[in-house]
């Protein structure tokens, strides 16, 4: 059994002709936060293209505690954080992240 960390898990949308800039913004705003955060154990950013020209983005990241991730995120730790350019790719701005207990982890590369 492992110790049970917690997945942090946002969502929105983007436009598909975003797509490799939004990849590149996030690796240096909210993906450098996320490694130089004590307590982080990883993240991914999950994208999906849609028909309607605009692709489905997921972050999800895997933190030690809620400690760590009010270091992040700060106090009001259930709420997205956000950056100052965000505004210029993101279709829809959710107020609320949602996190889950893992409890099995069976991913091989760890």
């Amino acid at each position: 059994m492992i110790k049970p960390s917690i997945l942090r898990r946002w969502a929105s949308r983007i436009r598909t002709k975003d797509r490799a800039a939004y990849v590149e913004y996030v690796r240096s705003t909210g993906g450098d936060d996320y490694s130089s955060t004590p307590g982080n154990l990883g993240f991914q950013m999950l994208l999906r293209d849609v028909p309607d020209g605009t692709t489905e983005i997921e972050t999800l990241s895997w933190w030690a505690s809620v400690e760590a991730i009010i270091a992040f995120a700060g106090e009001d730790y259930k709420k997205a954080r956000y950056y100052p350019e965000d505004d210029r790719f993101l279709l829809t701005k959710p107020e609320f992240v949602t996190h889950f207990e893992v409890m099995v982890d069976a991913r091989h590369d760890r």
